[in-house]
């Protein structure tokens, strides 16, 4: 097969192609870029493999990191563009399911396109626009199947990750995992405890926000792979409940987890704890307990100004949209222009301080000023009272001043 035009992204790269080659070594563009231009997708990152080994590589680019030179990688810097450009490679046994005990560099593309995870992510390109199919990845792509390259249980014994990138791939792609591949990730799901949480999380995320979300979680379900994810060993049937969702991709991973976990069913105070095992940084977990926080308020009733104002306009907004998996038509209109109308967006707007109030009551600080900004705060945001400081400090004066 040979396309006819090649993305720019490609078209730019080509130069550092011609450069390899002029020097004698094979170069090809290689990786999801490949499967994503035959997809008709938009590409991201263009790798690049050759047979030129690292310190060969150096040579020939004046500007050059080295990012995973160990492993044969250096990244080359050319025309204001960062290209990842590895060394065709091999790869010893893994004895701890994720990183090859040994790496040696070889000269053949083969050898190198035999030690990929799945055949249509096996593609070389050249620059004419010729692809290099070895594995018959081609024909996986047009039936939409998702296969491993050789021995799916030598891929899976590699690198474990593997199996969760698969899935990843179902849920992104809409493929169907070939019956050999599934059967292989079914009986060696157990290797995912010896992967690092921060790499699970990375697949798992991705997996929930693809477009075939429903596809992917059932097949997660099905090969047992949820069993040794964070928190999920019994969560077999949220999970279901999860992929029996409508169909409508989620925009963003707070939501991702957000539904996750109103689908688990798991209260407030266990939010944090979860999110924290599956090494989600304290802005995701602030983020999401948000979320949950509001999808709560808003399967009661629809968002009330205080409600928006304490989620803020974007986090409001993405409780909105959550809505819409409820069977229920989000009002994003509504909601965005409810926060426009807020008499004050933040506690900052508000026409007394701490200090207003310290003045004026001659009392020492304690709980109750913060008490008494918060009551002040919530009555400008109902319309109990304008937000200027003489009626803030009468409607306080009763119980605080």
């Amino acid at each position: 097969m040979k396309l006819t035009k090649l993305p720019i992204e490609y078209q730019e790269a080509i130069p550092v192609l011609k450069k390899l080659e002029c020097a004698g070594f094979d170069a090809y563009f290689v990786g999801g870029s490949v499967r994503d231009t035959l997809l008709g997708q938009k590409i991201h990152d263009v790798d690049i493999a050759t047979s030129a080994f690292p310190q060969e590589i150096k040579q020939l680019f004046p500007k050059t990191i080295d990012i995973g030179i160990e492993h044969g990688t250096v990244l080359v810097l050319h025309e204001g563009e960062q290209y990842e450009i590895t060394t065709f490679r091999t790869e010893s046994t893994y004895q701890d399911y994720r990183r090859p005990d040994s790496v040696s560099f070889v000269r053949t593309l083969a050898e190198d396109l035999k030690r990929r995870d799945f055949t249509i992510n096996a593609f070389a390109l050249k620059e004419d626009g010729e692809i290099i199919d070895l594995f018959d990845g081609l024909a996986d792509l047009e039936n939409r199947i998702l296969r491993a390259v050789g021995q799916p249980y030598e891929r899976f014994h590699e690198d474990a990750l593997r199996m969760m990138r698969g899935i990843r791939f179902v849920s992104q792609l809409g493929f169907q995992l070939e019956a050999e591949t599934a059967k292989a990730i079914q009986e060696n799901h157990a290797l995912l405890e010896k992967i690092s949480v921060e790499r699970m999380n990375v697949e798992f995320t991705k997996m929930l926000l693809g477009n075939y979300r429903s596809a992917g979680l059932k097949a997660f379900v099905e090969t047992q792979c949820y069993i040794y994810c964070p928190g999920l060993r019994e969560a077999g049937e949220a999970l279901l409940r999860f992929s029996d969702l409508p169909a409508i991709p989620l925009s963003n991973e707070s939501q991702a987890w957000a539904l996750l976990i109103n689908q688990m069913g798991l209260s407030e105070k266990d939010v944090a704890p979860f999110l924290k095992a599956w090494k989600c940084s304290n802005q995701m977990i602030k983020n999401v307990q948000k979320l949950v926080y509001g999808l709560s308020l808003r399967l009661e009733h629809p968002l009330e100004p205080l409600d928006i104002y304490y989620l803020g306009k974007e986090k409001a907004q993405d409780v909105e949209e959550l809505i819409a998996y409820f069977h229920e038509i989000p009002q994003l209109e509504t909601v965005e222009e409810i926060y426009e109308s807020l008499p004050i967006k933040s506690m900052r707007e508000l026409a007394i301080d701490g200090k207003v109030l310290l003045m004026t009551s001659g009392k020492t600080p304690g709980k109750w000023l913060s008490e008494a900004l918060e009551s002040a705060e919530k009555a400008v945001i109902q319309e109990k009272v304008a937000n200027e400081r003489e009626q803030l400090l009468a409607y306080l004066s009763t119980e605080y001043l």
